[in-house]
C-alpha cells in the first residue's frame, strides 16, 4: 500500500468553477502503516482547499437621497472580498454587521483609512490621496467571514458606482485532522455506494462528482485476510437548517460490514468519508409570506415637523442557500395580511427650526435733524442658542434691520464768503463779489430759498478812480440755458466801450482788439435728461415742387450720449416728411437763354448742378430743374 502514499491529490471530471487544491506535507517516517490507528501521527498531513464560486456585483445609481444606502449583503464564509469605488467622489463606503453594529464609517462617523479586525478577518480600508489619485475608496478582506457583512454607500454626490466581489465555497470537504490515517483516492472516481433509506430499504447510488453536496461516497475498505468489505451507510441526519424554503441538513454516517450490514467501529471504514460533512435538501415547502420593510426616506423638512416614507413589500422565501442567503419573490399583499401591514409614512423632526433674534435696540438716527436712518442687529439663532446663517431662518419673517427716522426741522442760516479783493474795473466804478449759501446746522446744502430772512447781496460796487479815454470790453448778463435738461448753451452780449471820466461810449470792437475779448457763449447744464430722442437736421427736399420728401436721423441716447433702448416709443420723432408740395410752374425768363447749341449735352451729363453751366445753358437747365432735385452751388 505504499503506492497510496505517493498518489497525488487531484480533481475528477465535473463542472468546476474554481480549482480545488490539495497540499500534502510529508513528515518524518515513523514506521506506522497507513491504516494502523495505534501508531503515532500520520506521516502524511493533507490540507485540502475548497472549491469556490466567484460572486460579482455592481451598484450604480444616478440620484439618491443623501445618507446610507445598502449595496449588498456578503454571506458568512465568504473569502477574497473586494469592494471598490470605480472613481474618486465625495461618497463613502460603510460596513455594518448583520446586527447593525458599525465596523467602518457607521453612525455618521467617518473613520480613518487603516486595518480593522471584525467578523473573524482583517478588513483593509483605503482612501487614496485626494490630489494625486483618481481612484475611489476600497475595502478588502481575505476572509472567511464568521457572519454576514452588510455593505453600504454614504451618498453625497450623484452618479455613484461601486463594484464588489467575493468567493463562496461550493463543497464541504475538509482535510483530516493531524494524526488521522488517510488514504487519498481520486475524488471523482466512480464507486458503488449503498445505504438504507428512511423506510429501511436498501438504495443504490452512483457517485459521479465527489463535490456534490447531497451524495455520500462509500469508499469501501477490504480486509485482505477475511475478504470482508466495510462501507459507510446513512444512519440519520441532523435537524434541518430552516423550517421552510428548502434548507440543508447533514447526513449521519455509520460504518457497517457491507454484506451483513452489521455495525462495526468507524476505524474499519475509510476515514476521509466520515470527516466530510455531507448535506441534503430538507423542508422544501415555501415559507410564509412576510413584510419586507425598507429604510425610511429623508425627512421632508430640514427643521420642524415633517414626514418621511418607506417602502413595504410582501415577499415570500422560496429557497434558503447553503451560504445563508435567501431567494425571495414579491407576492400579493393579501398573503401577508393587509391589516398587519407596517406603516409607510411617519412624522419626523430633525431639529427645532432656528428663529430670528433681535440682539440690539435701534441705533441713533444718522442725522441730528431732518430725515435719516437708524439700524439694529437681527441674527438667526438655533434652538441651541448658536448663531446660524440667515438661510436657516424664514427670510419672509425677518424683522427690519434698517428704517427711516425723522429728527425734525433743521436750523437754517445764510452763510457768506469774504468779498473779492480786486474791483472788477481797473478805473471808474466796478464791482466786487462774494458767495452766499444757505446751510443747516449739520452742514447740508439746501436750495438758496430755504433759509428765512432776506438773502445777503452777492455783488457790491467799487471805484478804482477816474478813467481817461480808456477802452475796455463790457459784457452783458448771460442768457438762459438753451436746454431745459442735458447739455445746452447760454450767450451774452459783448461791446467795446470808451470810458472817459465816467462817460461811456460804445465804439467799434476793432478798437478793443488789443484787449482779450470775453467769451460770448458757454456750455450749460441745468439737470440730467436721462434717455431722450435726438435728431439731426432735415436734409434738403428731394424736389423743389410737386411734393418731394426730406429725411433726418433719429436716435435714442442716454444722458452720457451713448445709445439706449429705453426711450418711450410713443414719443419718437418723425424721420421722414413731405416737402415742397406746391405744383411746379414753368417760368420763362426772357433773359434766360442758351448761349451754346449743344446745351442738351450739358443736361445729359448732369452738369446743370454747377452755376457756370446754368448760366450758359439757362433755358435747358431751367426746363429740367422743375422735375429734378435742387441745384448745388
Amino acid at each position: 500500500m505504499a503506492g497510496l502514499w505517493q498518489q497525488p491529490c487531484y480533481l475528477g471530471q465535473g463542472r468546476v468553477l474554481a480549482l480545488l487544491h490539495l497540499i500534502c506535507l510529508l513528515s518524518p517516517a515513523t514506521g506506522a502503516l497507513p491504516w494502523d490507528n495505534t501508531g503515532g501521527s500520520s506521516p502524511l498531513e493533507c490540507i485540502c482547499w475548497q472549491q469556490f464560486e466567484v460572486v460579482k456585483g455592481n451598484f450604480s445609481r444616478t440620484f439618491l437621497h443623501v445618507g446610507y444606502h445598502k449595496i449588498a449583503e456578503i454571506p458568512a464564509g465568504a473569502c477574497n472580498i473586494s469592494i471598490q469605488e470605480t472613481k474618486k467622489s465625495p461618497n463613502y463606503l460603510a460596513l455594518l454587521s448583520q446586527r447593525g453594529v458599525s465596523i467602518i464609517n457607521g453612525n455618521w462617523l467617518i473613520n480613518r483609512p487603516g486595518i480593522y479586525v471584525a467578523l473573524g478577518t482583517y478588513l483593509t480600508y483605503r482612501r487614496p490621496n485626494e490630489i494625486r489619485s483618481r481612484n475611489g475608496e476600497s475595502i478588502t478582506a481575505p476572509g472567511p467571514l464568521t457572519e454576514d457583512l452588510h455593505v453600504y454607500l454614504i451618498y453625497q454626490q450623484p452618479f455613484p458606482t461601486v463594484q464588489y466581489e467575493y468567493s463562496m465555497p461550493l463543497n464541504r470537504y475538509l482535510a483530516p485532522e493531524p494524526g488521522t490515517p488517510s488514504a487519498v483516492l481520486p475524488l471523482a472516481e466512480t464507486v458503488d455506494f449503498s445505504y438504507p433509506d428512511d423506510d429501511g430499504k436498501t438504495k443504490q447510488s452512483i457517485i459521479k462528482e465527489a463535490w456534490h453536496p447531497n451524495q455520500v461516497p462509500s469508499y469501501p475498505t477490504v480486509n485482505s485476510e477475511s475478504h470482508v468489505t466495510y462501507t459507510w451507510i446513512k444512519n440519520g441526519h441532523t435537524e434541518c437548517s430552516t423550517t421552510c424554503g428548502t434548507g440543508k441538513r447533514q447526513v449521519v454516517l455509520e460504518c457497517v460490514e457491507k454484506d451483513s450490514q452489521t455495525a462495526v467501529p468507524a476505524d474499519f471504514c475509510h476515514p476521509a468519508i466520515e470527516t466530510t460533512k455531507w448535506e441534503e435538501d430538507c423542508n422544501i415547502q415555501p415559507c410564509p409570506a412576510y413584510w419586507d420593510v425598507g429604510e425610511w426616506s429623508e425627512c421632508s423638512r430640514r427643521c420642524g415637523p415633517g414626514t418621511q416614507h418607506r417602502q413595504v413589500i410582501c415577499r415570500q422565501v422560496t429557497d434558503v442557500h447553503a451560504s445563508g442567503t435567501e431567494t425571495s419573490v414579491t407576492v400579493k399583499s393579501e398573503m401577508c395580511g393587509s391589516s398587519d401591514m407596517p406603516v409607510t409614512q411617519s412624522t419626523c423632526q430633525l431639529k427645532i427650526c432656528s428663529q430670528w433674534d433681535i440682539r440690539s435696540e435701534w441705533s441713533p438716527c444718522s442725522v441730528p435733524c431732518g430725515v435719516g436712518q437708524r439700524t439694529r442687529e437681527v441674527v438667526c439663532v438655533s434652538n441651541q442658542g448658536d448663531v446660524d446663517d440667515d438661510q436657516e431662518c424664514n427670510m419672509n419673517l425677518k424683522p427690519d434691520t434698517i428704517e427711516n427716522c425723522d429728527m425734525g426741522l433743521c436750523a437754517r442760516s445764510w452763510f457768506t464768503s469774504i468779498w473779492s479783493q480786486r474791483c472788477s474795473a481797473e478805473c471808474g466804478r466796478g464791482s466786487r463779489t462774494r458767495s452766499v449759501v444757505c446751510l443747516m446746522d449739520h452742514v447740508t446744502n439746501l436750495p438758496l430759498d430755504s433759509c428765512e430772512g432776506e438773502r445777503p447781496p452777492e455783488v457790491t460796487s467799487c471805484d478804482s478812480g477816474p478813467c481817461q479815454n480808456r477802452l475796455e470790453w463790457y459784457t452783458g448778463p448771460w442768457s438762459q440755458c438753451s436746454a431745459e435738461c442735458g447739455n445746452g448753451t447760454q450767450t451774452r452780449s459783448v461791446a467795446c466801450i470808451l470810458n472817459s471820466d465816467g462817460q461811456m461810449e460804445v465804439v467799434d470792437q476793432l478798437k478793443c482788439s488789443s484787449l482779450s475779448k470775453p467769451i460770448t457763449s458757454q456750455p450749460c447744464r441745468l439737470k440730467p435728461c436721462g434717455v431722450q430722442w435726438y435728431v439731426t437736421e432735415w436734409s434738403a427736399c428731394s424736389r423743389t415742387c410737386n411734393a418731394g420728401f426730406r429725411v433726418r436721423e433719429v436716435r435714442c441716447l442716454a444722458d452720457n450720449i451713448v445709445p439706449s433702448d429705453r426711450c418711450d416709443p410713443s414719443f419718437i420723432l418723425e424721420s421722414r416728411e413731405e416737402c415742397n408740395k406746391q405744383p411746379c410752374v414753368a417760368e420763362i425768363d426772357p433773359l434766360c437763354s442758351d448761349k451754346y447749341h449743344n446745351c442738351m449735352v450739358v443736361v445729359q451729363a448732369r452738369l446743370c448742378v454747377y452755376s457756370y453751366y446754368r448760366s450758359v445753358c439757362c433755358a435747358s437747365c431751367s426746363l429740367v430743374s422743375i422735375n429734378k432735385e435742387p441745384a448745388v452751388t
